[in-house]
């Protein structure tokens, strides 16, 4: 249930009045080194340079004296490089698309940023016509709408007043958080974004993000786990890795509202006699613990080991897994709120244990997209965000190497059953082969359902690691087609998977589009290779071949 987060209060007042409020928070970090053992700038350096940009390039930031910010994350490249993101509020609103990247050289001179929205942020009021309750009753009924037939449980809503900035010209909204449980206790959400003044609806969302899965190891055949001793026996937790450990949830499920949880299904730590877990059946509560456990491991490998991030939230602390939850519960889903991720058992016709490899990439990859570009979950946004899953997901499953699930490029292969009806969720090479995705950008694909936009990146990775045309890779065809007739040759899925991850934690914002993405990942693709070169025209290439220009 990977949510759209909610903005901190911002710590830093960008009129003057608030350098004494800056400095002291600098006076506080200057005990920390100034620079790395290399020279690189430290993160509190980093910090520390972009508010002495913010003060001095506010206009063109679009700050005011109405306005805070707050520090969402810092990056420092190699070469010392430093980009820092910051959210903003507005008169203590949180302004949905107000967040913004600055980029800075190693010295700390100011290089440019990267805007969600140029609108300049400014209301005349942010006292609302339309009141809260009323807010809250839409989104409720916009939820009930999403599930017809179905006898939704303990619906509430709860509307928080907001500066809309993501759909043209900003203005005062109420953004209603609504959940419930479903006839088979199994969470819901939706995500309504109403125009405070008007009662019209402006956007809506699902708040929980879902792959649908199967999971068997179960999937993974007999992998190595690191675990820690307790007097006689073992707990599934790995210290190795900020403590990540796996849980039975026993069939139970969450009773949460708002952000505060009454009661939580359980993660009632495995532990075992000899360390040697599960039996490779679903006979053995353990089997998917197991799976779950790797695909944690391997997620957490993966971004340290490429990417240099330590840990989901990039500091240090493992997140953890619930097994079993639930009553047939054919999804699995990253939750913020409990920086956790949950897998259900699946109904065992369509689905079955959803705890295969790329499930836990995708979904612990939303972990990754909310601490960064916190991309909006709806539109083209919403497709990328999915597609930023997807991709990282797939690397995820290569980089583990793993006999028993070798890599390709189909999502939750593993997890489906014969009663869904296709080899897989979803098609990298061709994405429409679901029935629902799109292959190509067109001025409608915003409109679909995200796991379908989000077609248009996918087929873009792809054709930029494997090229167009027939191949059978991994002992799986494929055959990729591009919108203009063009012959794309791929750089390599190691490649794609760096200048994603560079586009996402460096260049996007919550509200960047397709067109926004070609721009952000040619701009990663340059920091990487260098401008002009093979692997800068490759990606224009293979954007232009799904109809992105």
């Amino acid at each position: 249930m990977s949510r759209i987060r909610q903005h901190v209060r911002g710590t830093r007042r960008t009129a003057t009045a608030g350098v004494a409020v800056a400095t002291a928070t600098l006076l506080a970090v200057s005990l920390s080194p100034a620079a790395h053992a290399d020279g690189r700038p430290t993160r509190a350096t980093a910090v520390e340079h972009a508010a002495s940009a913010l003060l001095a390039h506010a206009s063109a930031l679009g700050l005011t004296s109405a306005q805070d910010t707050s520090v969402r994350d810092v990056i420092v490249d190699k070469d010392g490089t430093q980009h820092v993101r910051y959210d903003r509020t507005y008169r203590r609103l949180p302004v949905l698309g107000g967040d913004f990247v600055v980029h800075l050289a190693r010295d700390g001179a100011y290089r440019g940023a990267d805007r969600a929205t140029r609108r300049a942020v400014s209301l005349p009021s942010v006292t609302p016509v339309v009141s809260g309750p009323r807010a809250a009753r839409l989104a409720v009924n916009a939820l009930r709408a999403t599930r017809p037939g179905d006898r939704l449980k303990q619906v509430k809503a709860k509307p928080e007043l907001v500066v809309d900035a993501l759909h043209g010209a900003p203005r005062l909204a109420w953004r209603t958080y609504a959940a419930g449980l479903d006839s088979l206790g199994n969470p819901v959400a939706r995500t309504v974004l109403t125009d405070a003044r008007t009662g019209a609806r402006i956007d809506a969302w699902d708040s929980i993000e879902t792959a649908t899965g199967d999971g068997k190891a179960l999937y993974s055949g007999t992998v190595p786990l690191e675990t820690t001793q307790s007097g006689s026996s073992y707990q599934l937790k790995d210290p190795t890795r900020g403590n990540t450990y796996t849980g039975d949830a026993e069939g139970k499920t969450d009773l949460c509202f708002f952000g505060i949880c009454f009661s939580r299904a359980p993660a009632t730590l495995f532990t075992d006699a000899d360390n040697h877990w599960g039996t490779g059946t679903t006979a053995d509560r353990a089997s998917a613990a197991v799976d779950a456990q790797y695909g944690t491991n391997e997620t957490w490998d993966y971004y340290k080991n490429v990417h240099g991030r330590n840990g989901i939230a990039g500091d240090g602390k493992g997140s953890y897994n619930r097994v079993h939850y639930g009553s047939n519960y054919n999804n699995a889903f990253w939750d913020d709120s409990c920086f956790c991720m949950t897998y259900g058992d699946g109904d065992g016709t369509t689905f079955g244990p959803l705890v295969a490899l790329d499930v836990a990439g995708h979904e612990m990859s939303h972990g990754v997209t909310s601490k960064t570009a916190a991309l909006t979950y709806s539109g083209e946004s919403g497709g990328l965000n999915e597609a930023t899953s997807d991709i990282l997901g797939t690397m995820v499953e290569w980089y583990a190497n793993n006999s028993s699930d070798t890599g390709d490029y189909l999502i939750g292969e593993k997890i489906v059953k014969p009663g869904f009806g296709k080899a897989a969720l979803r098609f990298m090479d061709k994405p429409s082969k679901d029935g629902s995705s799109a292959d190509y950008w067109s001025s409608s694909v915003g409109n679909l359902d995200v796991h379908y936009s989000s077609g248009v990146a996918n087929h873009f990775a792809y054709l930029l690691a494997e090229g167009s045309g027939a191949k059978t890779i991994n002992g799986v065809s494929y055959d990729s087609p591009t919108y203009n007739g063009s012959t794309v040759t791929g750089i390599g899925r190691d490649k794609v998977g760096k200048i994603w991850y560079r586009a996402l934690t460096v260049y996007m914002t919550s509200s960047t589009n397709y067109k926004g993405a070609r721009t952000a990942t040619l701009n990663a693709a340059k920091d990487l290779y260098g401008a002009g070169s093979a692997e800068y025209n490759a990606v224009a290439a293979a954007w232009s071949a799904v109809n992105v220009t």
